[in-house]
């Protein structure tokens, strides 16, 4: 199975579903990656930029992924892009990689970058072209993101889906530390420490010793397939 997880910015895929992924890629599943936004002078000075990529890159080779890719659009300028430019950027990466599941940010997660990703993604994915091949959509929660909306007044993060982690939490959490400079002491909602919390409560709800939970966007049953096989 071909997987596609679309991250607005580095640190987002393993705090996502860094379990998953190296559940997937353990399976023998080929996941790509691809890192939206890259940060841009003044406001992110070059050599914090490369020294995220570096931690991108080593975290990501932590988890196995041996496909990552960057699409370098502007971090925080998303809106200043015309949008058919923005739709256009997200339609040749599905038409590359050909996906037949993608992860996506949650669309009420707090920072515009994540809606606008999700946005441009979902435009990419209508079911006509490449976008009929993909089967399944899910959107992944993102600490210190995914939770910041406003209560009641955004849709709230609502997991359909589970996925058991207990056994490749050990590596999200080796990714994690990879991103240096993106990881908080606790209680920070980036620290090491909230993120195996939230995989534990994500589990507990469930049964599993710890989980990454997903909301389904979409999901698939084409004719010949097995519409309960989750490869």
């Amino acid at each position: 199975m071909r997987v596609l997880v679309i991250a607005p910015h580095p640190d987002d895929e393993i705090l996502g579903l860094g379990g998953t992924i190296n559940r997937l890629i353990n399976h023998g599943h080929n996941v790509t990656v691809a890192i939206a936004t890259k940060g841009w002078p003044p406001l992110f000075p070059d050599e914090q930029v490369a020294r995220v990529r570096t931690e991108a890159i080593a975290a990501n080779k932590t988890i196995g992924l041996t496909d990552l890719r960057f699409l370098d659009l502007p971090v925080t300028k998303l809106h200043a892009i015309p949008e058919h430019e923005l739709n256009a950027a997200f339609s040749q990466l599905v038409e590359d990689v050909k996906p037949e599941t993608v992860f996506l940010p949650f669309p009420s997660d707090r920072h515009e970058d994540h809606r606008q990703v999700f946005d441009a993604a979902l435009v990419a994915l209508r079911p006509v072209g490449t976008g009929s091949r993909v089967r399944r959509i899910l959107c992944y929660e993102t600490v210190s993101e995914t939770h910041w909306s406003a209560a009641g007044l955004e849709k709230a993060f609502d997991p359909h889906l589970f996925v058991d982690i207990g056994d490749n939490l050990d590596a999200k959490l080796s990714a994690m530390s990879r991103y240096a400079s993106q990881v908080r002491p606790a209680p920070d909602a980036r620290s090491l420490v909230a993120v195996r919390s939230l995989a534990v409560w994500r589990g507990s709800v469930v049964g599993f010793a710890a989980a990454e939970a997903f909301v389904v966007v979409r999901e698939t049953w084409p004719a010949g397939s097995d519409p309960l096989s989750r490869d």
